[in-house]
């Protein structure tokens, strides 16, 4: 019996490692398209950017009971038919399976613009994080397009670097869509404190330069100095290699209460490009792109997908998870639980705005999320608590 998983990142990882700890003793394949195995990606942002940490500490461990999974890297999916339990590469294998993981997780979008491209990019492998870092040095000007997580921590980066930079969002407020308005505007104060540059409701219409970018076009007319354009403005799920099976591949792969795509019997999805209702949370179906939901969907799915082939009689939970994430931009530690965006309202619950706090954040009456800027040691007691009024909530 084999089970191939599509994908090489820690979602495929920790599914593959679940898989042989609930006792699955056949074959396990694993098929990426990135030729290292599974790394942290955190630090690409980060650490790695000021030379923090290197290359190899990045990735991860396997542990001693998936010693035996073959990694197939350098070639991921070109394509796959559900019915007749295949997957073609990319390079033209053909592979039968009897179960099968999506996680392929997300590619990030692009800058549709004219003007030189040299210069231009994004950040979501470890090739994209070495070529940036290479970049970022003393008098250079960085102009990150995004204002959400990896735009403000890379941005928060480059000053450490001694780098210029101006960060240009169709926003109203850094990271506003989870963090919401108020949280927003206290966390660019403090970015324009480190020296920051703010252009919001605007976009890039424009790159000028020769061989390689050396301005931006916005699009009041605003013209900006640029060496480097760093494009942050969301990301597209990996399904096309799933087209033509009948799934709902809308904002990634539409998933039931056990993690199957369109209810179909052993093949699931995890990570990044799985989309699936919380019930925890009564919301409707969403892709979470938090490192944990990695961690915590691969055990919910390599349980339905025992049950699925008859390994295991144990029912298959519905999945149900407390999602969590953390963000270091420069001196800002922001530690978030809960699904923020759900929220219509916020409460400051310890602390205060403009230094560390704890922020509630609710729906009606419902708390639905809490984030912390610092008080990192306060960060278990409000995961207990939120996790407890969630429970109140469920048990009304």
């Amino acid at each position: 019996m084999r089970i191939v998983i599509v994908g090489g990142g820690l979602a495929a990882l920790r599914t593959a490692e679940n898989l042989r700890a609930r006792g699955f003793d056949g074959e396990v394949v694993v098929v990426a398209d990135e030729r290292l195995m599974p790394y942290n990606r955190p630090p690409l942002s980060k650490e790695l950017l000021w030379g923090g940490v290197e290359v190899e500490e990045l990735v991860f461990s396997v542990s001693d009971r998936a010693a035996d999974v073959e990694w197939r890297l350098g070639s991921g999916a070109a394509s796959a038919d559900l019915d007749a339990r295949t997957v073609v590469l990319d390079d033209g294998e053909e592979l039968a399976f009897d179960g099968l993981v999506a996680a392929t997780g997300v590619a990030s979008r692009r800058l549709n613009a004219p003007g030189p491209t040299v210069g231009r990019t994004v950040l979501r492998s470890l090739d994209d994080a070495l070529g940036l870092r290479d970049r970022l040095r003393p008098g250079g000007r960085l102009v990150s397009l995004g204002a959400g997580f990896i735009g403000c921590e890379v941005a928060a980066t480059a000053r450490r670097a001694g780098c210029d930079v101006d960060i240009v969002a169709i926003d109203r407020a850094p990271m506003v869509v989870p963090l919401g308005q108020e949280v927003g505007e206290e966390l660019r104060r403090r970015h324009e404190a480190a020296g920051i540059r703010f252009h919001l409701g605007r976009t890039i219409v424009e790159t000028r330069g020769g061989d390689e970018v050396e301005q931006v076009v916005l699009d009041d007319g605003d013209v900006l100095p640029a060496d480097i354009v760093l494009e942050t403005i969301g990301s597209i799920p990996n399904t096309t290699w799933l087209e033509g099976n009948d799934l709902d591949l809308t904002n990634g792969v539409l998933c039931d209460e056990h993690l199957r795509p369109g209810g179909r019997t052993g093949i699931v999805a995890v990570g990044d490009v799985a989309r699936f209702a919380n019930p925890l949370f009564d919301a409707p179906p969403l892709r979470i792109e938090h490192w944990q939901t990695a961690i915590d969907t691969a055990v919910f799915a390599a349980g339905t997908l025992l049950h699925d082939l008859g390994i295991s009689a144990e029912p298959p939970r519905p999945v149900s998870i407390l999602p969590w994430f953390w963000s270091d931009q420069g001196d800002v530690r922001l530690t978030s639980y809960g699904m923020l965006g759900l929220a219509d309202r916020i409460e400051i619950l310890a602390g205060d705005l403009h230094g560390d706090c704890a922020i509630g954040y609710y729906r009606a009456d419902e708390a639905v999320g809490v984030a912390l800027i610092g008080m990192k040691t306060s960060a278990a007691r409000y995961k207990q608590w939120l996790t407890k009024e969630r429970k109140a909530v469920l048990a009304r």
